[in-house]
């Protein structure tokens, strides 16, 4: 849901950024690999040490660069193959350090086993959720839902979440709970998106099926 309607807007704001990366000579494939080695720094260096608040600044930095290349790629009339793996594959693995993090610090010093595991649930749940839709269409199958919590969810929510969880530094008191409500509603958001993915692609999968079966029956018939 967050996909169409704020992919359109930041799309509108990034576009004159875009357009001087493309002054400058910077390809939409190197914005794709800095964006992404900004995520994994941001996450990966803060998170396991419980800086949240600054953590999730350099994160959101870096995320943009997510809408910044298709800008460019479109502006400059690149769009290819090649540009939509590479972009597609490194969201995967921003998406893993971000959760990876989390799991860190509560493994080490947030010292919570339960959120550990929900932090390691949500990075492999989300992985499998963007494998379902891929998987279904490379077999032919259109895959017509979204799903309760996409990409775009688990990151806002995550991220936002977080962002004001280390504001607790700062003295602001409670707030810290923040974050693992956010985990479990991203955990069971996840889950909940899943099987309604899976259930579509087992319906198409049936619809193409029955199709098929049709198919040789009505040639007989028109001979």
């Amino acid at each position: 849901m967050l996909n169409k309607y704020a992919r359109a807007f930041f799309t509108r704001v990034l576009t004159p950024f875009a357009a001087f990366l493309i002054r400058r000579g910077v390809s939409p494939d190197t914005v794709t690999l800095i964006g992404t080695a900004g995520v994994v720094a941001g996450a990966l260096v803060f998170y396991p040490m419980g800086e949240f608040f600054w953590g999730t600044v350099v994160i959101t930095l870096f995320v943009f660069s997510d809408l910044v290349d298709g800008n460019m790629a479109r502006q400059l009339g690149r769009s290819s193959r090649w540009g939509a793996f590479l972009d597609s594959t490194l969201d995967r693995v921003a998406d893993g350090a971000v959760f990876g993090g989390f799991a860190l610090w509560y493994a080490g010093g947030g010292d919570d086993n339960v959120l550990c595991a929900v932090s390691i649930f949500c990075l492999a749940s989300g992985q499998v959720v963007s494998y379902t839709k891929a998987r279904g269409e490379s077999i032919g199958l259109p895959v017509a839902v979204n799903g309760l919590v996409e990409r775009a969810e688990r990151l806002v929510i995550s991220l936002v979440a977080a962002g004001l969880a280390g504001m607790h530094a700062f003295g602001v008191p409670g707030i810290q709970y923040l974050l693992p409500v956010a985990l479990w509603i991203v955990a069971v958001g996840s889950l909940v998106t899943l099987i309604q993915r899976v259930v579509t692609v087992r319906r198409e999968s049936a619809e193409a099926e029955a199709a098929e079966r049709q198919e040789p029956q009505g040639s007989e018939a028109a001979k």
